[in-house]
């Protein structure tokens, strides 16, 4: 392990993860403290048992939970709440235990999505906020910080589709810089008070309950907001392996925990709880403190730019799962596989961000709607992790899991008082997602059902008769089928009722595997004369290059040809997604066919 430490490039990769997985977890200490002591009071006691419970929720809801429990489970290194949720599935049987398993995760990708549009409205918001302890501009108006962070938040979306390539490198640089200033920040004002770290004990945390009462728990909903990010330790797993973030968590950690200590000192020592890690900062130094909020504005915006990032990959590996509808999408770095752009939710992303600063104007405000979408993921990624465990047999983690859950069912209950004073956006965005996640499903499936397909044996019997008379185009076609052993009505209309029939000809089906990576062409095989099957199946985080690969394969096709249908109905379910339908590019868009050789078969459906 020590000579694996020494190799070169770790320090870089620790650097590197810092800029790519620790921008929102990084960014909290600009508001957490601040938020929470507007629902307590600042006394010694409640400062002592605030900061327990920010060291002890960081142990055991980031620590704990995603560093060393999810972190042990992956797939070919990936992590994320939908391969938890696929690693769940795949051992158990099929039924309803497994129907509401998959029912979860849909639940929890939805609400990850809602936390990517109120992320980068309230770490945006909160730095801009900082301007008015400038001297000069301390008269600064609301609608001034508004349009601001407005400015801001359209240049880093304007900017998604060139790809972050180019600039990420200096993400990591950044940070390092941010999570030092963190610290140092900190540090100089814990020696103003020392015994402040008599707070790690986790009895100031119980003695804080014991005196506030009810109005104590429901504290435990702004706590929350020093964990927000903390999924990204797993979700980025595959991006960068599982060590460099680790090693990063562990500076970082102990950053912010210094950072906390600090600021809970200087409330003990000035009793002023409003943007406290401003004011710790400007108490310093005016000079430091100009750069320091440059600093914070870059930090924040990287937080920003690695939850967009994270949105992006999110819907990637649903759109190759099914379970959201086709969209275009943009690899903007041959080097970060992370690096996607999707235009369509680019703009959703855009618009939900501004929606979210002009209803809630102001960062406190904000607070109210932030931390319910990240505490129920945090939940249902527990439930995950603790059955997993348990299935393997692994009772120790699944004990020390089944603890986790019970903390992170207790702070989903505090967080759920949020829902009246803004949390409910959280939940109409996580709706929004999980409505178009339904309706797509179950239109597929129904989509599916009417375009009930034939076997291949009953198949092959018509198309021996037609191929034996000889009347065929020479040279080879690709009939492209959802399976190869059922064959898709266009292609019956193809062959049967026109005539196509080709030399040779190549049903090939392209599946998604519940691996993340990977491209094989698992099948090539002869049924009969002139009529071969080939079966695809690609990982659902990869894209694949197909006209690359079939040269690659030894395909030399003439013409493609793939199904397309047009939907009729009277039914107002599927309207919609006949709507949904129209708007989805074609599937076979995404492979980047020359479109010469291309030709769209629409099979008009009348449901």
């Amino acid at each position: 392990m020590e000579t694996e430490n020494k190799k070169p490039g770790t320090f870089r990769n620790i650097v590197h993860a810092m800029g790519v997985v620790f921008g929102d977890i990084g960014t909290s200490p600009i508001y957490t403290l601040s938020i929470v002591f507007t629902l307590t009071l600042p006394t010694k006691e409640n400062i002592f048992g605030i900061l327990s419970l920010i060291f002890w929720t960081l142990i055991t809801l980031v620590t704990i939970q995603y560093a060393w429990l999810a972190m042990s489970l992956s797939i070919r290194g990936e992590g994320g709440i939908i391969v938890l949720k696929e690693i769940l599935t795949s051992l158990m049987k099929k039924g309803r235990k497994a129907g509401f398993i998959a029912f979860l995760g849909y639940i929890g990708v939805s609400l990850l999505i809602g936390d990517g549009v109120i992320t980068p409205a309230i770490s945006i918001l909160s730095a801009v906020e900082g301007l008015r302890l400038i001297p000069q501009l301390g008269h600064i108006s609301l609608t001034t910080i508004i349009l601001i962070t407005a400015i801001i938040t359209i240049l880093l979306f304007a900017i998604q589709h060139r790809g972050t390539d180019k600039v990420a490198s200096s993400f990591g640089p950044i940070m390092l810089i941010w999570f030092l200033s963190l610290f140092l920040s900190g540090f100089f004002y814990l020696i103003h008070i020392p015994q402040i770290f008599l707070a790690l004990s986790p009895y100031y945390a119980i003695e804080f309950f014991i005196h506030n009462g009810l109005p104590g728990f429901f504290v435990l909903s702004e706590v929350i907001l020093c964990a927000t990010g903390g999924e990204a330790l797993y979700a980025d797993m595959g991006h960068l392996g599982g060590k460099p973030i680790r090693q990063a968590w562990s500076i970082v950690f102990f950053a912010l925990i210094i950072n906390y200590f600090g600021q809970g000192a200087y409330i003990l020592e000035h009793g002023d709880t409003k943007q406290v890690l401003f004011k710790l900062v400007s108490s310093y130094s005016e000079i430091l403190y100009i750069p320091f909020l440059i600093l914070t504005l870059l930090a924040t915006i990287i937080a920003s730019q690695a939850m967009i990032s994270a949105v992006m990959s999110l819907v990637f590996q649903g759109i190759n799962t099914g379970i959201f509808p086709l969209m275009k999408i943009k690899f903007t770095s041959q080097k970060l596989r992370s690096q996607i752009y999707i235009p369509a939710v680019n703009k959703f992303l855009l618009f939900a961000v501004i929606l979210m600063i002009l209803i809630f104007k102001e960062s406190n405000n904000l607070a109210a709607a932030y931390g319910l979408a990240v505490t129920a993921t945090m939940f249902i990624s527990s439930i995950f992790i603790v059955t997993i465990f348990y299935i393997k047999k692994n009772y120790l983690k699944s004990a020390i899991g089944f603890t986790v859950l019970i903390i992170a069912g207790l702070y989903l209950i505090a967080v759920t008082h949020k829902i009246p004073y803004g949390g409910y956006w959280s939940v109409i965005i996580a709706l929004f997602v999980f409505g178009v996640m339904l309706l797509w499903m179950n239109g597929m499936t129904k989509l599916r059902r009417f375009l009930r397909a034939t076997s291949l044996d009953v198949f092959v019997e018509s198309f021996k008769q037609i191929y034996e008379t000889g009347n065929y185009i020479k040279g080879e076609a690709i009939f492209f089928t959802k399976n190869v052993n059922s064959v898709s009505p266009y292609i019956l209309h193809c062959m049967f009722r026109t005539g196509i029939i080709y030399e040779k000809n190549i049903l090939v089906s392209v599946e998604t595997s519940d691996q993340p990576y990977g491209v094989n062409l698992e099948s090539y095989d002869k049924v009969t004369d002139g009529l071969y099957t080939a079966r695809i199946i690609y990982g659902y985080m990869e894209s694949p290059d197909l006209p690359k690969l079939f040269k690659q394969w030894g395909f030399s096709e003439k013409a493609i040809f793939y199904g397309a249908e047009e939907i009729k109905t009277s039914k107002p379910f599927l309207k919609i997604f006949a709507v949904l339908k129209r708007l989805a590019p074609n599937w076979i868009s995404f492979f980047e066919f020359p479109y010469n050789k291309l030709h769209g078969v629409v099979t008009r459906i009348e449901i």
